[in-house]
């Protein structure tokens, strides 16, 4: 039940959780949003959305990378545009709405329908994240017959992400690891996946069915640009198996070590403390 109603500056707090959003060229103070009824993105899911993190409240920080995820944004509706009318936003109203927003959330989810109307809402970071960065989470695969739509594009239809992510939690994990058809690991519900063994880091290839991440492109030109090896593999048992150290990582958590992954066969552990890790790490120093 919702409690603790209070104004202040114009905006709606409950329970210090600040309800304003930006849809359409406006800043709209309210904890709801008026859709109509036949709104593709409410019937099917049918909306392309990108999540920053604004570093030092500038869209134009390094970190925030910004102009990925506006070509994210255009460059998913062009792939879409070829089957069916889905039109560009106003990417002056998304900028607009990201300054405003920005001055409220560290976190902003910027949401297109194929109409070309955006929806931007923010939120905090994650609860405990620098805890998770230094101590790491536990992982466990997810059933074989859960598998991400449109695995190369973020669609709004989320569900078996979130389906994944809540079966691990409610068995005291903290993410999940999609798996394909002959085992090999993917990329977790949120964030892709990186592993350390023999001087070189290791990542699942794009082509394997995963999303091609901001956060795991600005990892790979980092390493690169510092002369460090980097394969992008599949993820068979033998080479998950062989790794010293895991983790995944997205624009909002950066990386997070995982040291421990429960499987059917039993539970792999790896070091949330190796060097590796912690020089990687540094990149966002």
């Amino acid at each position: 039940m919702w409690v603790n109603f209070q104004s202040f500056d114009n905006e709606i707090l409950i329970q210090g959780v600040k309800f304003i959003f930006w849809y359409n060229g406006k800043l709209i103070n309210s904890q709801s949003i008026e859709l109509d009824v036949n709104n593709l993105g409410l019937l099917y899911g049918a909306t392309i959305f990108t999540t920053l993190r604004v570093y030092d409240a500038s869209l134009s920080h390094p970190l925030t990378n910004w102009e990925s995820h506006i070509r994210r944004i255009q460059t998913s509706i062009d792939f879409f545009n070829q089957y069916c009318n889905w039109y560009q936003p106003n990417y002056k109203q998304i900028n607009q709405g990201c300054e405003v927003m920005k001055q409220h959330f560290p976190v902003l989810r910027i949401t297109v329908f194929p109409d070309g109307k955006e929806w931007i809402i923010g939120r905090n970071l994650p609860a405990n994240l620098a805890v998770k960065q230094q101590q790491g989470i536990t992982a466990m695969i997810a059933n074989s017959n859960l598998s991400r739509s449109l695995p190369n594009y973020k669609t709004g239809n989320y569900l078996t992400p979130w389906l994944a992510k809540s079966i691990a939690e409610n068995d005291s994990s903290q993410e999940a690891i999609f798996v394909d058809e002959s085992g090999n690991w993917l990329e977790t519900t949120t964030g892709n996946l990186w592993g350390w063994k023999d001087g070189c880091w290791w990542t699942p290839p794009i082509d394997a069915g995963i999303l091609p991440g901001i956060m795991r492109s600005h990892l790979l030109n980092s390493l690169r640009n510092q002369h460090q090896k980097v394969r992008e593999e599949a993820w068979t048992q033998e080479l998950i198996r062989s790794l010293e150290t895991l983790a995944y990582c997205n624009s909002v958590v950066e990386i997070i070590p995982i040291h421990s992954v429960i499987q059917s066969t039993g539970k792999l552990k790896y070091n949330p403390q190796n060097p590796s890790l912690r020089e990687l790490q540094k990149i966002f120093i």
